[in-house]
């Protein structure tokens, strides 16, 4: 293994797992090869000083079932799906249900709980692997996904792709929480999103299939607004799926995060049609939270809309074999 590599110990299936670390002169980011997350991201504010703006598991073992998916690769199926039930060229799958009535995340074994391979670490960039069996947690087709972490410049870039022997459904996210101060609550970040309409959820936080317009209301972030200013608004904080405006597969700038006291920026840029915005409503101080409270950190999940498969107005999540899924997600850090 490269040199930036720290060894974490082994599964109880004899598996290594650990961390390596990619740097340069603007970014010191480790990740690590449990869950292809994201463990530490650390950039200068304003004066120089540096400091980790994602929420840190309390200990590496954390990563292996990681309650909360910090900084995780959530699949195959982020976000929700109604019932755990689809249905796929006239054939009808159940998955696990782990999240009230539905499922979500990949299932109670999904993605961020699984050691991928390691492949061509380097100083500035690593590729983790996972093959994903048919079956798996009631997916159909073995499914073999790649995520290529790089550093260029300000950006971490995030490369996803995937490929499959039989028709199956798809749709992968990063789960880092963040934090552009490095403690506190994040009320004072200021949050700009490209996006004119927001999807309705019911009260299991699953699309209802109705989309609305985000004007006029505390889903609206057009222009830029304090995250806290309206969220007393929306009960117990913001989980929901907005539209990026002008969605045609291409990159594009999906959000951007200012956060005052430090001077750090985080621009999202990305492939996906749509970005989840959640604001750490379940974070209790508990182990499973890594001892985080709630609103002390925030998601920018870019993704395929929630519930795809079941809502036919939505763009389509179907991966069929001979095809390849491809995805991309930059992080863009600056300072004001």
């Amino acid at each position: 293994m490269a040199d930036n590599w720290e060894s974490w110990g082994q599964t109880d299936t004899s598996v290594e797992y650990g961390c390596i670390q990619l740097q340069n002169e603007h970014i010191r980011l480790k990740v690590t090869n449990a869950g292809a997350a994201v463990v530490t991201v650390e950039v200068p504010d304003r004066n120089g000083q540096w400091a980790n703006i994602a929420v840190t598991a309390p200990n590496p073992e954390y990563y292996l079932t990681n309650p909360s998916a910090l900084g995780a690769t959530a699949g195959r199926f982020a976000n929700r799906i109604a019932r755990g039930h689809f249905e796929l060229d006239g054939k009808a799958y159940q998955l696990e249900i782990n999240n009230g009535p539905n499922h979500l995340h990949g299932g109670i074994t999904g993605f961020a709980k699984r050691v991928w391979e390691v492949l061509n670490p380097k100083s500035d960039q690593v590729t983790f692997r996972l093959i994903s069996a048919d079956g798996d947690q009631g997916y159909p087709g073995e499914l073999t996904t790649e995520l290529t972490y790089r550093l260029d410049g300000k950006d971490i870039v995030l490369e996803y792709t995937a490929t499959t022997d039989a028709p199956t459904i798809l749709n992968l996210t990063n789960h880092t929480y963040w934090n552009l101060s490095g403690s506190g609550k994040v009320y004072d970040h200021v949050l700009k999103l490209n996006a004119d309409q927001v999807l309705e959820n019911d009260a299991d936080v699953l699309p209802t299939g109705a989309i609305h317009d985000v004007s006029e209301t505390a889903f609206d972030f057009r222009s830029p607004k304090r995250i806290g200013e309206q969220i007393e608004q929306v009960g117990n904080g913001y989980d929901c799926c907005f539209l990026i405006n002008n969605w045609n597969e291409t990159l594009r700038t999906a959000a951007f995060v200012t956060d005052p006291q430090s001077g750090r920026t985080m621009e999202v840029l990305t492939t996906e049609p749509g970005i989840q915005l959640y604001t750490a409503n379940h974070f209790d101080g508990s182990e499973a939270t890594a001892g985080k409270q709630q609103h002390t950190s925030f998601c920018l999940e870019c993704q395929h809309l929630p519930d795809a498969p079941n809502q036919k107005q939505f763009p389509s999540t179907v991966l069929r074999p001979g095809e390849t899924y491809h995805q991309k997600t930059i992080h863009r850090f600056g300072i004001v």
